[in-house]
């Protein structure tokens, strides 16, 4: 275990939320992602590395859905599920930013990749200088308009950023009038499965994005560095960090058990060197890990849960030597 001092917590303590929620896209499955995780020993295993870890289940979202299984939320225009993704993730955004706000650390387990819209929402209300690092296949940055699919998971940042398009109900009801999120504070790396929607969006607004292509010409070190130059003006670390980490980030070789695996991804030591780094900085204020699907691909669930709980010990400080 590598003791580095933490800038933000007030002690070294974490909250884990567990969201078992699927209604962001179309696979049920993900909402078992949060027990499988923990029923693997991730608690214990924080608590090894010297976290005062608390974990309270999941109760507060369970009803969302059985929401869903009634099939009452009716698409509004293109979205699918739009109640049941705006209710929860207003729930996810108040438990985050009470966590954070307490000085804890907030590791939020999905479930589907639509919850960073409250997660991210939450640490911000806390930490409202806090950079967002996004690791994902996908940019996940379409507008109910954009959206091919409606499957609002391909839609939190775009909700974060306050886009065209994503002042609609329900999620007006709830979610800032200005952007939770400016552009320059995000960075994207392990990108290779992107709408032309998205292309469009992500030049138009100047984001910064480390696609595979760039991961393969300057090593994930050199990416990594690059993304935490970007986001904090320079060589100091000394910024807030969100980090929201998709399984599918990772090659299908690695992680298999997930909804929208794409070959040619992160490998296992890219992976967890980018955890292993942004942990190093003492600035890591939050977490979360995504879409594990233990259903799909189920010869190799076992595999892709052990992958997640390494994921989270390198981000909260386990190291090799």
């Amino acid at each position: 275990m590598s003791e580095i001092r933490q800038r933000y917590l007030k002690s070294r303590s974490l909250s884990i939320i567990g969201c078992p929620f699927s209604g962001g896209q179309g696979r049920r499955g993900v909402d078992t992602g949060p027990n499988s995780l923990i029923d693997a020993g991730l608690i214990s295993q924080l608590q090894e590395l010297s976290w005062d870890v608390s974990f309270e289940g999941h109760q507060q979202f369970e009803d969302i859905n059985s929401i869903l299984e009634s099939g009452e939320d009716k698409d509004i225009g293109t979205m699918k599920n739009p109640r049941s993704v705006s209710e929860v993730n207003k729930r996810v955004s108040e438990v985050v930013g009470k966590h954070a706000k307490e000085g804890r650390l907030p590791l939020t387990l999905g479930g589907d990749h639509s919850l960073a819209l409250g997660t991210v929402t939450g640490s911000l209300s806390a930490h409202p200088n806090a950079a967002l690092i996004w690791i994902d296949a996908h940019a996940d940055i379409n507008t109910p308009d954009t959206t091919p699919s409606g499957n609002l998971h391909g839609c939190p940042v775009s909700f974060l950023l306050g886009l065209k398009g994503t002042d609609v109900e329900p999620f007006s009801s709830w979610v800032p009038k200005k952007p939770v999120l400016k552009a320059d504070s995000l960075v994207y790396i392990g990108l290779r499965d992107i709408d032309s929607g998205e292309r469009k969006i992500l030049k138009e607004n100047g984001i910064k994005c480390f696609s595979m292509h760039e991961v393969d010409r300057y090593g994930i070190g050199k990416v990594v560095e690059l993304a935490l130059d970007h986001v904090n003006g320079g060589s100091s670390r000394e910024r807030p960090i969100h980090l929201s980490f998709d399984v599918d980030a990772l090659d299908p070789s690695v992680a298999p058990s997930t909804g929208t695996p794409v070959r040619g991804g992160l490998t296992f030591r890219e992976g967890h060197y980018i955890c292993e780094a942004l942990y190093e900085t003492g600035s890591l204020v939050a977490m979360d890990l995504m879409e594990v699907n233990p259903t799909l691909m189920a010869d190799h669930a076992k595999q892709t849960i052990a992958i997640g709980c390494s994921l989270i010990r390198s981000a909260l400080g386990e190291t090799l030597l």
